[in-house]
């Protein structure tokens, strides 16, 4: 499963979830303008591609906790611990901060 991330509604790169882990890359455009920043001090802008056994910690941060994750989770019908699949879901409007995941299919 793949999907874009945005920076203040630009495309900075791609998130993926594999088999080993999750997988972020960014995108070349992004990192070619020296004025984009990075979308996190754990990510910083690099042509790297950045790889983790769990979903990383920006991104994770970017999920409902507690209560909001059971209503979330019940409604979407999805695992409450498929991270990457409630990231996606969740994450498309009004996150916290300036980023915006959109699943790519």
């Amino acid at each position: 499963m793949k999907a874009n991330v945005y920076f203040r509604q630009r495309l900075a790169g791609i998130l993926e979830k594999t088999d080993s882990g999750y997988n972020f890359q960014y995108n070349e455009s992004y990192l070619s303008d020296h004025s984009a920043k990075s979308i996190s001090l754990s990510l910083p802008k690099s042509k790297k591609e950045f790889h983790s056994k769990q979903l990383f910690p920006f991104f994770h941060g970017l999920l409902t906790e507690g209560f909001a994750t059971k209503i979330q989770s019940r409604k979407l019908k999805i695992d409450e611990k498929d991270y990457f699949t409630r990231l996606i879901k969740t994450a498309t409007v009004d996150t916290i901060g300036c980023v915006i995941i959109e699943e790519i299919k």
